[in-house]
């Protein structure tokens, strides 16, 4: 007897795409989506969040606890600290459209109450997901993606990416067959770590700056 290969084993999203459809229908596929195995811990899919005609893209790694809980991307710390960060470099968050290049919370548990804590996606993940970041971007259209961290950047540009070598500049780059203009720089997450938090947080507005430069 054939055994029928579940849809998480074949890691791609590509199956839950729907058609067609701007990206309430895009957003309504996802939160079916189990086309890795993530989807089984997770609460829910956490899809992309934003104007849908936004100049400006940005793509972190994956959603965490937070957005996990609330199926909204970039709504915890990190998010609410990126958020200032755009003001300060000229960049309205409210304008901006924001993703993750995976849309299920990874984790593992820690401690007797089952803490969860953050674990970075693997290749096969990221992949899995494609499908669904390359729909956003020929949804959205923008005329700038920024880069949030290096899973991000693995995610769009291939595993011999690293953040450290490029952020703060502008890439022009082929995307899922389409060209676009990047700006890379650190994930807010990275900021909150930080030895030097103010350093750090700096840099990530030195970098948007470029950003809101690049769009003029």
């Amino acid at each position: 007897m054939a055994v029928t290969q579940a849809p998480e084993d074949a890691y791609t999203a590509a199956p839950f795409l729907p058609d067609r459809g701007d990206l309430t229908a895009l957003r309504e596929a996802a939160a079916g989506c189990r086309g890795c195995p993530l989807h089984r811990d997770a609460t829910r899919t956490v899809f992309g969040a934003g104007a849908a005609d936004a100049r400006v893209m940005l793509v972190g790694e994956q959603p965490g606890d937070q957005e996990d809980r609330q199926g909204k991307p970039f709504v915890g710390p990190a998010g609410k600290l990126l958020d200032r960060a755009l003001a300060e470099a000229g960049i309205d968050p409210g304008e901006a459209y924001v993703t993750n290049a995976v849309k299920h919370f990874k984790f593992t548990r820690s401690g007797a109450r089952g803490r969860r804590i953050h674990k970075a996606p693997g290749v096969r993940e990221m992949k899995a997901c494609g499908p669904w970041l390359a729909a956003e971007l020929a949804a959205v259209e923008p005329e700038l993606i920024v880069v949030l961290g290096a899973t991000a950047g693995k995610a769009l540009l291939g595993s011999s990416f690293r953040v450290t070598q490029v952020r703060g500049t502008v890439l022009e780059e082929e995307i899922h067959g389409r060209p676009e203009r990047l700006v890379p720089t650190v994930h807010p997450s990275a900021v909150l770590r930080a030895d030097d938090r103010e350093a750090a947080y700096r840099g990530l507005v030195a970098d948007l700056k470029i950003a809101a430069q690049a769009l003029g």
